[in-house]
């Protein structure tokens, strides 16, 4: 008999689910182990990347400046692959933007309402990912201008990355899903031995799908307007980099990606290049992606099948 096991907890502004798959109670303490530990990585990437602790990792790196600060391997390949995206996109993601995010009133914590004692201006002069100077040899990161980090649409994707991991290469399951508020990863089957479906939300409708897709060893991830508005002046989240300030031509991009890390960096990346040099921004990955204008115009790439495209 097959069943699944289901491990909950809050960590890194959402709530957490890892649910493993398994053949009846055989491997079931196996599998609540697993899951158990695989959610613990959200704890881990929390500590080093969030830009709302003192404490963390990720901000006092950001208090040292024009100095090379030896950092953890979480907080380096979140920064890594951050300016990778920052480069693809022309500057339109840019991890850098956290002063301007914190003036728009993003100063607090998503899930406990904790305000930021203190925070810095918006920047006189703005810092750009050129400020940002990597030494992987020697695994430090160097600042080479005042700025704040952000790093909110990466590390929630490698913290699930983390945990996939942890799930297939420690404990040894195929069958499992992770979802990180929204952020999902599902491998294998689930319990029914049909691959996982996963319904995209309609930006404009909160209980309504605009459509269905099914996936096995793959993430999707979804950047929306609708996740997080500004308490000042009631604009997304997501910014275009480029004018430190807010898109209104797109309301979600959905994309399906073999990491979690890559769909949430590339989800808000091409949120924030707009409708037609986003989904070129997908295309030339090659990877399965929709998005979704404040109108409901649907701009899918060629490898994006939904129900509606799908046959049988």
């Amino acid at each position: 008999m097959t069943d699944v096991v289901v491990h909950t907890r809050s960590a890194m502004s959402t709530v957490i689910t890892v649910q493993v798959v398994g053949r009846g109670a055989r491997d079931r303490d196996d599998r609540a182990e697993a899951a158990r530990r695989a959610a613990m990585w959200f704890d881990e990437v929390e500590q080093a990347c969030s830009r709302f602790d003192p404490a963390s990792e990720l901000s006092v790196l950001c208090e040292t400046v024009d100095t090379a600060v030896q950092v953890s391997s979480i907080l380096f390949e979140t920064t890594r692959v951050a300016l990778a995206v920052a480069a693809e996109s022309d500057g339109a993601f840019d991890p850098t933007i956290g002063r301007t995010m914190h003036a728009r009133g993003f100063n607090r914590d998503h899930r406990t309402g904790a305000v930021l004692a203190t925070g810095p201006a918006a920047d006189t002069v703005r810092a750009t990912s050129r400020d940002v100077h990597l030494d992987e040899h020697n695994r430090t990161i160097m600042l080479s201008s005042p700025l704040t980090l952000d790093l909110g649409a990466v590390a929630k994707g490698f913290a699930v990355d983390l945990a996939a991991r942890e799930l297939r290469a420690q404990w040894g399951f195929a069958n499992f899903a992770i979802d990180a508020g929204g952020d999902l990863y599902l491998a294998g089957c689930r319990a029914d031995n049909a691959w996982w479906s996963v319904g995209i939300r309609n930006p404009r409708m909160d209980d309504h799908i605009l459509d269905t897709v099914r996936v096995s060893d793959a993430a999707v991830c979804t950047s929306g307007d609708y996740e997080r508005r500004s308490p000042r002046d009631g604009s997304s989240h997501i910014l275009d980099a480029r004018t430190h300030g807010p898109r209104g031509d797109v309301a979600s991009v959905t994309v399906i990606a073999p990491t979690a890390i890559i769909a949430d960096a590339l989800a808000t990346a091409a949120f924030a290049l707009g409708p037609n040099d986003g989904l070129a921004l997908l295309e030339r990955h090659e990877l399965a992606g929709l998005i979704v204008t404040p109108d409901l115009q649907r701009l899918a790439t060629a490898r994006f099948v939904g129900a509606s495209d799908q046959v049988g």
